[in-house]
């Protein structure tokens, strides 16, 4: 596959993605390469992955527990004393090797170690490959509250080896989907119904499918790098994906959700407001949520579930002067951003969602 250049770095595939990397690694005199892993990439990913990097420079490994509730500032401060420890500097690099949360703290801890070390990010998941290692967004949670804390810089480049999903449970990869249908969604009808059938040919041409991805990802963030309007539309089905996410992770009692579980439910939900709000064709939304539904299964989200995801709205980075953003649809690749949507539909369109 053709890499991808972006405005800031470059985005390779595959086995092109160690010809970069090792030219890259001749040619800066890094004084030592940190990789940072979380428990399942060490295990699964790291050895290959070594096995493939030709370098002199010394290398240290710096392992985080995996998952959402670890995506912390208490993580950060674990690798900031490790990189001190290790004698980091900031001619160092670090390469993010994991899904979502190692490359968006990652990222996050390289920005910010000594005022910026170089790093780059080696996505894992099919999650972190069509979304959180493009576009530069770094950062960690706040408590429950999704990536509150964080800086917008690019990494040295990205490496898509779609090797690693061979290591990654169905749930992931299904996960990690719900971005790609998002992307379709926002952008054009035959995107959007090219990933219903890679879904039902279980996963046949993901691949290509991946590359698309990310060039309309990389599209609207060069139009938009600090998301003043377009990229905002990346965040279809966030808004209450966001919240319905936070607050499952918060309350002991409720099944953790993955990332993409809770934006499949957030997508239902924008489709309904959508609806209700510009216009969106009811035939499509009911179709959007058959297919969702179908995908991602059924969540139970009782009436006293509701008010406090909706409370959760307010801590979203869309919000401005104390207004809820929401994206919403006027069409299948037709998004419109800043709309403000009363609670009293916010509670039907949960009702929809449990139809």
């Amino acid at each position: 596959m053709t890499p991808i250049n972006t405005q800031d770095y470059n985005i390779y595939f595959n086995t092109d993605c160690y010809e970069a990397l090792n030219s890259h690694l001749k040619s800066v005199n890094y004084s030592k390469l940190f990789i940072l892993v979380d428990a399942h990439t060490h295990n699964f990913c790291l050895p290959y992955f070594l096995a493939q990097v030709e370098t002199n420079a010394v290398i240290e490994i710096i392992e985080i527990e995996a998952g959402e509730e670890h995506k912390t500032i208490e993580t950060c401060s674990g690798v900031w004393s490790a990189l001190s420890e290790l004698d980091a500097d900031r001619k160092s690099l670090m390469i993010n090797l994991g899904g979502g949360v190692v490359t968006d703290l990652g990222g996050f801890v390289a920005s910010t170690f000594k005022r910026g070390t170089a790093f780059i990010n080696v996505p894992t998941s099919l999650l972190a490959m069509v979304d959180a290692s493009i576009g530069g967004k770094t950062g960690v949670d706040l408590g429950a509250l999704k990536n509150q804390i964080g800086v917008i810089n690019t990494s040295k480049m990205v490496l898509i080896d779609t090797a690693f999903l061979k290591t990654l449970p169905p749930l992931e990869i299904r996960s990690g989907l719900a971005e790609m249908l998002k992307h379709g969604l926002i952008h054009n009808k035959s995107y959007w119904e090219a990933i219903n059938k890679c879904y039902e040919t279980k996963f046949e041409n993901l691949d290509t499918l991946i590359y698309e991805s990310i060039i309309i990802k990389k599209d609207i963030v060069e139009q938009d790098p600090l998301e003043k309007g377009l990229r905002k539309t990346l965040n279809y089905g966030h808004t209450l994906g966001h919240a319905i996410e936070s607050y499952f992770l918060s309350h002991d009692k409720k099944p953790t959700l993955l990332h993409g579980e809770a934006i499949a439910i957030g997508m239902v939900l924008a489709t309904y407001l959508s609806q209700e709000l510009t216009g969106f064709p009811t035939k499509e939304c009911s179709a959007i949520k058959a297919v969702l539904k179908s995908i991602y299964g059924h969540v139970e989200i009782s009436e006293a579930d509701q008010a406090p995801i909706i409370e959760l709205l307010k801590y979203d980075k869309k919000n401005e002067n104390g207004n809820i953003n929401f994206v919403l649809l006027e069409g299948i690749g037709k998004p419109k951003v800043n709309c403000i949507v009363e609670n009293d539909l916010i509670i039907k369109s949960f009702k929809f969602y449990d139809e």
